[in-house]
This record gives C-alpha cells, sequence and structure tokens, in this order.
C-alpha cells in the first residue's frame, strides 16, 4: 500500500468528496460540502512529499518540477479512482484528491430529469453541462455517456485531463485520450478526433478559444459534441461561448451556435436537510426554435425568460429547481436562500434550517 492510501480508504468510509493533504496542515475531508478534519495531526511536509512523490507518474512527475503543479489520476483497485492536483504551497507541497466512483451513476439514480435523458437521444450537435467546480459535472456527463453506450452501437471518443470515470464497452466502441499522456492538448485531441470516425466526442473541458471553435465545428459536422465549462447558469454559458471569439466572429459564432446548440445543463449541489449527502439543482436550457431566434440575434439576456416560459420543453431555471427540492424537503430554507439566485424569492425561509 502507497501512503496515501490509508487516508483515502478512511475518505471513503465516511463517504467524503474530496482529501485536502497540505503540508503543515491537518488533513482535511469534504463531507456534503463541508470541509472538516479528518485527523487532528498536522501532516509533516517530508512525509507529504514522499507520500505524493510515491505515487506521481514520471509524466506528472516531470510537470510538477517544471510548473510547480500536475494533475493526473490515481487508482486504488477495484475500490476508486481520484483525479489529483498537486502543487506547492508556502509549506511546502499539497494535494487535493477528487473522489470518482469505480463505475458511472445511470440517469436512473441521478434520478435526471427527462429534459436530460432526451438530451442524450439526440445524434449530432453540441450539448454543454456547466458549473462550479465541484458542481458534478462529471458524474451528470458519465451517465449520459453511459446512456448511449447502454443504447446504441457507435464510437464514443473522450478527451480528459485527466481520465475520470473509466467506461467499459456495452454496445459502443469506447476510446478515452488523457491530456499529457495520449494527447499534447485538448484543441490536438479534437482535431485527431475528427479524422476518428466519432459518434460522440466527450471534451474534458472546454477550455480555450481553439478547443470551442473545433467542438462547435465537429457539432456542426454531425457529431455529438458532450462539453463542459466552470461558468454559472445556461444564459451565461451561451455568452461565454459567444465572447470567447473575436468581435469581427462573434456574429458567425452566435449562427452557427443557434443551430448546433442542443442544450446546456447548469447545475450545484445543495446539502440535504437530514445532512447526509448533497441533492444537485438543474438549470436547463434547451435549444427550441425561439431560444435558437435570440441567440442568433444577440438577445442573450432575454434567454432566462425563455427557460421561466419552456416548462413544456423541460427547460426551467435554477431558482425554479431549488424551489422544487424545497417543495420535496430535499433541503431547507437555509440552503435555499444560501444557493438560490434570486435571493428575495428565498427570503421567507432563510432561517428555515
Amino acid at each position: 500500500m502507497a501512503r496515501i492510501d490509508e487516508y483515502l480508504t478512511e475518505v471513503l468510509a465516511r463517504k467524503g468528496s474530496d482529501l485536502h493533504f497540505l503540508a503543515g496542515d491537518p488533513p482535511r475531508i469534504r463531507l456534503y460540502g463541508d470541509l472538516l478534519h479528518l485527523r487532528e495531526d498536522r501532516l509533516d511536509p517530508t512525509f507529504v512529499s514522499e507520500a505524493l512523490h510515491e505515487i506521481m507518474p514520471p509524466k506528472a512527475t516531470e510537470r510538477f518540477e517544471s510548473k510547480d503543479g500536475t494533475d493526473f489520476a490515481y487508482h486504488l483497485p477495484d475500490v476508486a479512482r481520484f483525479r489529483v492536483n498537486v502543487m506547492r504551497h508556502i509549506n511546502g507541497m499539497g494535494a487535493v484528491f477528487r473522489a470518482i466512483p469505480s463505475q458511472a451513476l445511470s440517469l436512473d439514480q441521478l434520478n435526471m430529469p427527462d429534459a436530460v435523458r432526451n438530451l442524450c437521444r439526440v445524434i449530432s450537435g453540441l450539448i454543454l453541462v456547466t458549473g462550479k467546480t465541484g458542481s458534478g459535472k462529471s458524474t451528470t456527463l458519465a451517465a449520459m455517456v453511459d446512456d448511449i453506450n447502454t443504447r446504441i452501437k457507435g464510437h464514443i471518443l473522450t478527451v480528459e485531463d485527466p481520465i475520470e470515470f473509466v467506461h467499459h464497452r456495452k454496445n459502443c466502441l469506447i476510446s478515452q485520450r488523457e491530456i499529457g499522456v495520449h494527447a499534447p492538448s485538448f484543441a490536438a485531441a479534437l482535431h485527431s478526433a475528427l479524422r476518428e470516425d466519432p459518434d460522440v466526442v466527450l471534451v474534458g473541458e472546454l477550455r480555450d478559444l481553439e478547443t470551442m471553435s473545433i467542438a462547435v465545428t465537429a457539432a456542426e459536422m454531425g457529431i455529438l459534441v458532450m462539453g463542459t465549462l466552470h461558468t454559472n447558469g445556461a444564459a451565461q454559458t451561451v455568452d461565454r461561448m459567444v465572447n470567447a471569439f473575436p468581435s469581427d466572429k462573434q456574429s458567425h459564432v452566435r449562427t452557427m451556435l443557434s443551430t448546433s446548440l442542443r442544450g446546456v445543463v447548469s447545475q450545484q449541489l445543495l446539502q440535504r436537510a437530514d445532512k447526509q449527502g448533497r441533492a444537485a439543482a438543474l438549470e436547463i436550457l434547451v435549444n427550441t426554435s425561439a431560444v435558437s431566434n435570440l441567440i442568433r440575434q444577440g438577445k442573450l439576456d432575454q434567454l432566462e425568460n425563455t427557460m421561466q416560459s419552456g416548462a413544456q420543453h423541460g427547460m426551467r431555471t435554477m431558482d425554479t429547481a431549488i424551489q422544487q427540492l424545497l417543495d420535496q424537503g430535499v433541503i431547507n430554507g437555509k440552503e435555499a436562500y444560501k444557493k438560490g439566485i434570486s435571493k428575495s424569492r428565498f427570503e421567507a425561509v432563510k432561517d428555515n434550517g
């Protein structure tokens, strides 16, 4: 066993999502959204350095030595995988481990709404899953990929940094590529993907202009492209995509998005009222003819109103999703007020914790 394994096993036993392993500080666990001490003793810098170097792959070690930070995946056989970020900080080395279940959860297990299931059934276009770090984007995308893998016969290609969920073949051929190991960048991997006869391409993160441009082009070519962005809200996601391009190309990009975008799922996790887990609140934008017209005309500020009136298409705003969880008793008023967009909507219940 590697030295880090006992800490990771303890995190999993307590149903934590993250281990914070920083020299000079006690190890901490992210449990249902709260960051708590895993143990009280501070971690010795030498011990942390040795424990992390023990598990770092050679390429990750090279990146760490040259850039003072690196990302990689770590595997506890038959237990779980972890997405790892290692960095230097004021007291020495440190790392954050994000637990990834050994198997992707299904859409049924995640209790996903019909609108998300319907997005999995489109055969081409662009689907975006967005939210801040730790909002469950990877889990949602993995469930969508698993649904496609179960239903159709085709080629699913994923490009990730690092590979998180490992998908096993059901009905589809699965190709998974890791940035820094199998390809130098997202853009290079996407360029290559266009020549690899994929039916579905999953892009771990649309982090730069070139990657976004190739993704939109691939979606227009008849490939189903699924990707993530670190944006809060469906309307902001479309705005971010458009504004990533130079001003003289934005009109063309809006036209491309108006036809190729299939939907945006923006999510965040809220602590359950019983404190025994977290529930996902999903804001959903579906590209109807009304939404397409607004995107093409650049009236992105009106997308919120369209979502509010588009329930028959499965659309909903974040506040509507939070209100639904509140009405069902899944979350309390304090959490609804904390995570709600329009605070006034939850003002009356904010003290109900």
